[in-house]
């Protein structure tokens, strides 16, 4: 079954309460109630949580996260409250950790495409649909949609597949009301953020982003627009008919599926931990997703 090669273990800490491990979180409680969420190097690809860690992806996601809840802030509130780190937690918990309001999450992943690939592609090319939404003939891998759509899914555990679902299960799900701010959310955030990508010469074809309540006011959470979250690829790259380079974790997922792996991903062995030069590939593509995007040096 997929899942973690090696589960690890959590870290204690004075004053905190573990609550769980995710693919790339630590999340704990603290003692004012409070959640302490940990950005960790692990990266999952194919359903697993691989044994070799990303150097400073960590940093990255939990960075990138709050500029982009900066550039958002106008449109819908975000959840962090702090980002210092808990007296008595590990000195590498620094630039990965934020303290985040406890909210009542929504079950979904709210996911908005404007272009066309992926699990939606899969889709298209059997129904001609995404979510159950029709979309026009013609279209192809990477192909811009005529605007963007909201294309919900369902939260899984770690080791199995999130589910797209559509819009009608969502409103059957959590009520019509909340289903309609999802989306409308959901798009406007997504739209936002396309553009000031594109400034950047960066396409956002597609992201997933989760929310929950505080009180009566629907919250952005966890993290945000990270090339974990999102595809990003280089808009003078861009070439619909074919997979699109992008600033994501492409190069653990090309060598798992080569050769040099000797790993079947069907099957039921964990995948091998990866070499040096992938990892380095793959750390330089997330720090160059941060600095195109925020226009910042990374250190």
């Amino acid at each position: 079954m997929p899942g973690f090669v090696e589960k690890p273990e959590p870290v204690e800490v004075p004053g905190l309460t573990h609550l769980h491990t995710g693919k790339v979180r630590d999340l704990y409680r603290n003692a004012a109630g409070d959640l302490v969420m940990v950005a960790s190097d692990r990266t999952s690809v194919y359903d697993w949580v691989l044994p070799t860690e990303i150097p400073d992806k960590g940093r990255v996601l939990t960075q990138l996260s709050l500029w982009w809840f900066d550039q958002l802030s106008d449109l819908v509130p975000h959840h962090v409250l702090a980002t210092d780190v808990p007296a008595g937690a590990p000195a590498d918990w620094a630039g990965r950790t934020l303290v985040c309001k406890s909210l009542d999450m929504v079950p979904v992943e709210c996911v908005a495409r404007g272009y066309l690939t992926g699990s939606g592609l899969a889709e298209y090319r059997q129904t001609r649909t995404v979510c159950g939404l029709a979309l026009p003939e013609g279209l192809v891998d990477g192909s811009e949609l005529p605007a963007p759509i909201f294309t919900p899914a369902t939260k899984a555990a770690v080791g199995d597949h999130d589910e797209n679902v559509s819009y009608e299960e969502v409103a059957h799900q959590v009520g019509t009301e909340v289903a309609a701010q999802l989306r409308q959310t959901t798009l406007a955030v997504y739209s936002r953020a396309r553009d000031i990508a594109r400034e950047r010469g960066i396409i956002l074809a597609d992201t997933k982003f989760e929310f929950g309540f505080d009180g009566e006011q629907l919250t952005l959470a966890d993290e945000v627009l990270t090339p974990d979250s999102s595809r990003f690829w280089p808009a003078d790259l861009w070439q619909p008919g074919r997979a699109q380079p992008s600033f994501d974790k492409q190069f653990v997922r090309d060598w798992l599926t080569s050769p040099a792996a000797a790993w079947d991903r069907t099957g039921e062995e964990p995948p091998p931990a990866l070499p040096h030069e992938i990892v380095e590939s793959t750390r330089a593509k997330y720090i160059e997703a941060y600095q195109r995007l925020t226009g910042l040096s990374w250190s």
